[in-house]
C-alpha cells in the first residue's frame, strides 16, 4: 500500500475534525444547485414512474373505475388465463411480432449506413440540406403523416397515378384498404419519418473519432470503403451495440399513433397489434383489470429480451448497459 493511500483516512478525519463536518457532506453542500437539479430529475421520476407501479395490483383484480382499487374484489390470474383463451391474439401477435422485426431487420441498419453515407459528404451545404430533408419528418405528428400516407395512397393518389403512367398497373389501388400492403405501408412510412433522426447519434459518435486514424489509412492507401468498414464502424460499434439493446427490447411495442391512423375495418386483420388490442378491448369497453395484465406481461418480456440481448452483446463485443 503507497503512503499515500495510508495517509488518506487520516487527512480526512483531520479535514472533517477542524471543520466538524464530514468531507462528503462538504463535498454536497458545494454540489448543492447540481444537486438540487438532480433530486427534481429524481422526484419527477418517483412521482410519474415509482408511485404509479402501485396500479399493478389491478391487473390481478376485477378493478372499475367506480370504486377505489383497494376496494376491487381479488381475481387472480384470471386475466391472463382469459388473455391465453382469446382466440384473437395468436392474430396480435403475428402482427406484432412480423412487423417489428421487419423494422428492426431493415430499419435499424439503415440509419446506421445513412450516418456512414452522410459522413462521407465534402459539401456542407449539401450535407446541411440533407440534414434538413431527413429530419424534418420526425418533427410532424403521425396524425399528419396519416394524413399526408393517406392521400398518396387513395385510389386518385399520386402513388397510383405515377404506377399508372409507368404502366406497372392498369387500375388504380386503394393500399389502406388491402391487408396484405399494410405491413409494408407501415414500415416504409416508419423509415421514412425517423431515418434522418435516428442517424444523429451514429452522426455524434462518428465525430468523436480521431483524424489520424484516417490520416494514417490514408497514408497506407486505404480507400474510402475500406476506411469505413475497418475505422469508422468498429469505432462505433459500441453505439451500435446499446441502441440495438434497446431495439430488441421493444420488439412488442408498436407504433401506436401511427397504426391508429393508418388502421381501417378493410385491413384489420393485418393491422390489429398489441397496444390496439389493448386500447380497444381494455380501454374502449372499461375492461381496466384485463388491459393492466396484458401490459404486465408486455413489460415482463420486454424486461428479458432486455436482459438476454444485454449478456449476448456483452459477450460479443464486450459492450452493454449493465
Amino acid at each position: 500500500m503507497s503512503v499515500k493511500a495510508e495517509l488518506e483516512p487520516n487527512l480526512q478525519e483531520t479535514k472533517a475534525g477542524r471543520t466538524g463536518i464530514p468531507v462528503w457532506a462538504r463535498k454536497i453542500i458545494g454540489q448543492r444547485y447540481l444537486q438540487a437539479m438532480a433530486l427534481l430529475g429524481v422526484a419527477w421520476m418517483i412521482i410519474f414512474n415509482y408511485i404509479p407501479m402501485y396500479g399493478i395490483i389491478i391487473a390481478f383484480k376485477d378493478y372499475d373505475i367506480i370504486r377505489p382499487v383497494s376496494a376491487a374484489p381479488w381475481v387472480g390470474l384470471e386475466h391472463f388465463r382469459e388473455l391465453f383463451e382469446d382466440e384473437n391474439l395468436k392474430y396480435v401477435l403475428k402482427n406484432t411480432i412480423g412487423m417489428s422485426l421487419i423494422k428492426l431487420v431493415i430499419g435499424f441498419p439503415l440509419p446506421i449506413l445513412f450516418a456512414l453515407l452522410m459522413n462521407e459528404l465534402r459539401s456542407m451545404m449539401f450535407k446541411r440540406w440533407v440534414q434538413t430533408i431527413s429530419y424534418l419528418p420526425h418533427f410532424l405528428s403521425w396524425v399528419i403523416l396519416g394524413g399526408i400516407m393517406a392521400t398518396w395512397l387513395a385510389d386518385v393518389g399520386i402513388v397510383n397515378k405515377v404506377l399508372m403512367a409507368l404502366n406497372f398497373i392498369k387500375e388504380p389501388i386503394f393500399y389502406l384498404a388491402e391487408p396484405k400492403y399494410f405491413w409494408s405501408i407501415v414500415i416504409t412510412s416508419d423509415i421514412w419519418k425517423e431515418l434522418g433522426w435516428s442517424a444523429i447519434i451514429y452522426l455524434a459518435a462518428i465525430s468523436s473519432i480521431s483524424p489520424e486514424l484516417y490520416e494514417a489509412a490514408t497514408i497506407d492507401g486505404a480507400g474510402r470503403g475500406q476506411k469505413m468498414w475497418n475505422i469508422t464502424l468498429p469505432s462505433i460499434k459500441g453505439t451500435i451495440s446499446i441502441l440495438f439493446i434497446l431495439a430488441i427490447s421493444g420488439v412488442l411495442n408498436s407504433n401506436f399513433d401511427q397504426i391508429l391512423v393508418l388502421r381501417n375495418q378493410l385491413n384489420e386483420t393485418s393491422s390489429n397489434v398489441i397496444d390496439v388490442y389493448v386500447y380497444q378491448v381494455g380501454l374502449l369497453n372499461g375492461r381496466y383489470s384485463y388491459a393492466a395484465a396484458v401490459g404486465l406481461i408486455k413489460s415482463i418480456i420486454a424486461l428479458a429480451l432486455l436482459l438476454g440481448a444485454n449478456n449476448i452483446t456483452k459477450r460479443l463485443n464486450n459492450t452493454s448497459l449493465f
